[in-house]
């Protein structure tokens, strides 16, 4: 009998029922992978920390409910590092470090916490692992690193951040991040390797009508254990079964979407008590569906393809859609189908415009390569949206859009239909399954119908509104909401990217490559694999919205002779732009060294002229904004593998805050490229730029620096104060010899080439200073045919400079590059004089 009531007490101990391992790791222990019975576990019992299995022999140090029936997981040390499931272990070493290694002894994560004092590791009763010394005070803990889960009492701060898991089984960073943005308020961040847009709060309203506040000093949150949140920015919210009992987590799930969950201990099975506003809008959240594809609901939210377009993944909807045709640039060839009452989110091309008609911005897309397709509103607002990436696409009843998407002349012009059923649903129809699980909850049932009679009442106001002409309330406008909470759209990969993201790439700013006035250049290299170039600014006054505002206009910018900006940081005092990496580096940097074992000849100084002066152009007479460059010099124009220049720098003005009302607000450049109105008080326009540029033409011809200028190898020689000076008198005295770089003669064999650039820097034309109302755009010197380029010289009686002359003549060769009548630099022996 007594045998028989010592067994029936054993198989109801609790300790049979909850392992509990041991409370605490001492200095030179270790937990062992390989032995399951070696973990932590909390003095309550709710939670257990140690090797929690991930893959088929992958772990990865975790903290879990013991008591949930899946065990869920909460917190991971090395979350994107799994260890294997052989030798591996978490070790207290006696310098007070906490480390976990792989099975070859690498380390794969620590706490990075040397200390002489005594320490131990202890799983807290509200899920907190910490090392805590003799007197109490942590030296480390897990709640100051969250994965994608908060807990109660855990305080989420400035540089909290909440990661989703990418797919359900799997534990590894997903692409929706839950974070306070730079203006202290929290939202949920779609982050893929290529984009990165806010879709909650929603980001067509400004933060006041979101709820919200961005006047704080600080930016905290917190959940506290009766089911409250509360955050410095105003997001405040009660969990239904608001009260002391059940053990809460609030989860930034895979799908896009954050959830706060209640265990329930007697079947070990979570509910959730809270979801976001508007939780059966699904279709709002970025990334579901995908490239191409749309979000529509059927009753649920659902995945579809547009016409013409099939999936990606038989079983992955957020790998989107491809097309199954390809798209010729010309617009004859091409034709649109028409999707009604669809949209993609964000992602306009510079295009956009109001009180259009519909065939203008239809032709506006198609003579446009980058123009995937346009929406257009069917209000009557006459609003067009060019886009260069069609993502975050979704159908409602109630959008007044009408979308149209490219595709070969000929296709049948296919609408979307109404029905889906052969489509599969979504994950985040999940968000519609879950909210049913409260079906006697009268407070939940309160709060839909309250919803539901807002939305019809809401609905039925804005029928009134459009029904006596109130249009112009719901015209679309410029939100400056969106670049205040850090989210701007752009299309072509542009990404903002975060400090840790910067620092890592560079390997802690490591390896520089270049400096200049506005900052350091550094070598990186991003996750995906891609070589860039990280300028780190100095000096920037800018506040950060209107910083996003400038970089947001240099994005989009894009011409083959200019360098690439991939995407920026700005986070607090760090600002930073990346940009694509140019392999040769500067022009300078060949075209000046004696060193050089293959001197730049003639043929590769006419292209670097001619390609430098497109790039210039383009951003003179081409952009959407006018840009002026106000730096041009050999340290600006960068050279990849073929030699084909690209201008570095441009746009500086506009971040730095340089051109006020009145003009410039300091000098811009660097000596020996200054045009001579930057001393001379007058205004500063691309004539500026035409000059500088002139200088570099000099240079080419002479192989010498106009900033370190030194006119013969003798360093006694001071007869010349500056290269313009020098070639004057060289001209006059019929040296030319001596103003052409000795090493074109030693790396040409066409003679006649020489002779022509000599015949060039001949022609003297006496005079003064040539004003700048007299100076020619740089656009001038690929479109204008030679001999009309040439009756468009000053009248003799009235001189003007040797070096203008030369620049102009010099130009003039740079036209023929179109005309083909006389190539630059002479070239060059393409023209019969």
């Amino acid at each position: 009998m007594f045998i028989s009531a010592l067994l029936i007490s054993l198989l109801l101990s609790p300790s049979l029922a909850w392992p509990e391992g041991t409370t605490t790791l001492t200095q030179g222990n270790s937990i062992d992978v390989e032995d399951e019975n070696q973990f932590l576990t909390s003095t309550n019992g709710i939670f257990s920390s140690g090797f929690y299995k991930v893959g088929n022999n992958s772990f990865s140090f975790s903290i879990w409910f013991a008591r949930s029936a899946d065990k869920t997981v909460v917190w991971m040390a090395n979350r994107d590092n799994p260890v294997n499931g052989k030798q591996s272990k978490l070790r207290l070493n006696f310098n007070g470090n906490l480390v976990l290694t792989d099975a070859d002894g690498s380390f794969t994560w620590s706490t990075n916490t040397i200390t002489t004092q005594q320490v131990e590791l202890k799983l807290l009763d509200n899920g907190n692992l910490v090392l805590v010394n003799q007197i109490g005070v942590f030296l480390w803990q897990s709640f100051d690193f969250p994965t994608d889960t908060l807990l109660p009492q855990q305080q989420f701060l400035k540089n909290s951040t909440l990661v989703s898991i990418k797919t359900p089984g799997t534990y590894s960073s997903g692409f929706y991040f839950f974070k306070f943005n730079d203006d202290n308020v929290l939202n949920i961040i779609y982050n893929s390797p290529s984009l990165s847009s806010i879709y909650w709060p929603d980001p067509g309203k400004n933060v006041f009508d979101n709820g919200r506040s961005r006047y704080n000093s600080s930016r905290v949150a917190i959940l506290n254990d009766m089911g409250r949140f509360e955050s410095t920015d105003n997001l405040n919210f009660n969990a239904i079964d608001y009260g002391f009992g059940p053990k809460r987590r609030l989860t930034m799930d895979f799908d896009g979407v954050l959830r706060l969950y209640s265990l329930v201990e007697s079947t070990g099975s979570w509910e959730i008590t809270w979801l976001p506003d508007g939780p059966l809008d699904a279709c709002l959240v970025h990334g579901l569906c995908g490239e191409f594809g749309i979000c529509s609901y059927t009753p649920l939210p659902t995945c579809i393809c547009p016409p013409g377009f099939i999936r990606n993944h038989p079983s992955d909807w957020s790998k989107g859609c491809k097309p199954s045709f390809n798209l010729s640039c010309d617009s004859k060839d091409l034709d649109f189908i028409q999707l009604p009452r669809t949209d993609y989110y964000g992602y306009d091309l510079v295009g956009f415009a109001r009180g259009v008609s519909v065939e203008t911005c239809r032709n506006s897309c198609l003579n446009s390569c980058q123009c995937l397709g346009f929406g257009y509103s069917t209000d009557g607002l006459g609003l067009c949206f060019p886009k260069g990436v069609l993502r975050n696409g979704n159908r409602k009843p109630d959008t007044m859009r009408l979308m149209h998407i490219k595709i070969p002349k000929g296709r049948p012009k296919t609408e979307l239909k109404e029905e889906f059923s052969n489509d599969l649903k979504c994950s985040a129809s999940e968000i519609v399954r879950n909210t049913e699980i409260f079906p006697e909850n009268k407070i939940k049932f309160r709060y839909m119908g309250l919803l539901i009679a807002f939305v019809a009442i809401a609905g039925f106001i804005e029928l009134i509104f459009f029904g006596f002409g109130w249009w112009n309330v719901f015209r679309k406008r410029v939100n400056e909401e969106l670049v205040n909470m850090g989210y701007i759209v752009l299309a072509m990969g542009f990404k903002r990217f975060t400090y840790a993201e910067m620092k890592r790439a560079t390997r802690n700013f490591k390896q520089v490559i270049g400096k200049g006035g506005f900052g350091t250049v550094y070598r990186g290299e991003l996750d995906d694999g891609r070589i860039v170039a990280v300028k780190r600014l100095e000096g920037i006054l800018q506040g950060d919205a209107e910083f996003w505002a400038e970089v947001s206009i240099i994005g989009k910018i894009n011409h083959k002779n200019l360098v690439k900006l991939w995407g920026f940081c700005a986070e607090e005092k760090h600002k930073i732009l990346v940009y694509e990496f140019v392999k040769n580096g500067s022009l300078d940097k060949l075209l000046f060294s004696n060193n050089s074992s293959q001197p730049l000849g003639l043929e590769q100084r006419y292209e670097i002229a001619v390609g430098t002066a497109k790039g210039l152009a383009y951003l003179h007479e081409e952009c959407l904004e006018w840009v002026l460059h106000c730096d041009v010099k050999p340290q600006n124009i960068l050279l990849d593998e073929e030699l084909e220049p690209k201008v570095a720098d441009f746009g500086m003005s506009k971040l730095f805050k340089e051109i006020d009302e009145n003009g410039f607000s300091r000098v811009r450049g660097t000596r020996g490229y200054l045009a001579p109105e930057w001393m001379m008080d007058q205004k500063i326009d691309a004539k500026a730029d035409v000059y500088s540029y002139g200088i570099v033409l000099l240079e080419l011809v002479s192989g010498k620096s106009a900033s370190n200028f030194q006119s013969s190898s003798n360093s006694m020689d001071f007869r010349y104060s500056n290269l313009v000076s020098w070639m004057i008198d060289n001209v006059e005295k019929g040296k030319m010899e001596d103003a052409i770089d000795p090493r074109l003669e030693e790396s040409e064999k066409d003679v006649r080439k020489i002779e022509m650039l000599r015949h060039f820097l001949e022609l003297k034309i006496e005079a003064e200073e040539t004003p700048e109302s007299h100076r020619i755009s740089i656009s001038y010197y690929f479109f204008i045919p030679f001999p009309a380029f040439l009756r468009r010289l000053p009248h003799p009686h009235r001189l003007y400079s040797l070096f203008y002359s030369i620049i102009w003549i010099l130009a003039a060769s740079v036209i023929e590059f179109v005309t083909a009548t006389v190539s630059f630099f002479g070239f060059f022996g393409k023209a019969e004089l």
